[in-house]
């Protein structure tokens, strides 16, 4: 009798870990990972990163409305794993001076501005976990503007500009924007 029940339960125990491998490695991400690189007069930036989607849900907003990212609530700057942000020489990062390196990069949401945070713990890969908060290197204000159109996927882009580049994030009805620049 115990060996059918132990071997009943290291059978459902196999099912379960094909299910993760799968899940992990070969299932489509719901919100699928992206890379954007910015490369011009030297200056070197990388952000790796998950898109998720609106489908029809609020996106920002107050909790108590049933927003998907409540105001005043860390964010990772996407979904899955934690987003990471590289630059290969030392940049100011909205204003403030930041090494060169790679940075765990997250976001508290609010109605006008959001904060974003350059944060040295790295290599998350279940992002919904918050920081380890002791290790933020650098946190900068950034005010909130609206796009033409509501953003379906949200999105980090790049624009150059006379001495380095605009970070463009852009979901729903709400897009915002640091200037990077070598120091």
């Amino acid at each position: 009798m115990k060996k059918k029940i132990l071997l009943g339960f290291g059978v459902l125990l196999l099912l379960f870990i094909i299910w993760v491998v799968y899940g992990l490695f070969f299932a489509t991400p719901v919100s699928p990972p992206a890379t954007v690189t910015y490369n011009e007069a030297g200056l070197e930036i990388t952000i790796d990163y998950s898109q998720p989607s609106k489908k029809g849900r609020q996106i920002f907003g107050e909790e108590s409305e049933g927003a998907l990212q409540p105001y005043g609530k860390y964010w990772r700057l996407g979904a899955n794993a934690a987003t990471e942000i590289s630059f290969n020489k030392d940049v100011t990062f909205g204003g403030k001076a930041v090494d060169a390196g790679t940075y765990r990069m997250y976001a508290v949401p609010g109605p006008d501005t959001f904060e974003i945070t350059l944060n040295s713990e790295t290599d998350v890969f279940f992002g919904a976990a918050e920081p380890d908060y002791d290790l933020d290197v650098l946190t900068i204000e950034t005010p909130v503007q609206q796009p033409a159109s509501a953003v379906e996927t949200f999105t980090i882009g790049f624009n150059s500009t006379d001495n380095g580049a605009n970070i463009n994030f852009s979901w729903d009805q709400t897009m915002f924007q640091v200037p990077v620049t070598l120091q």
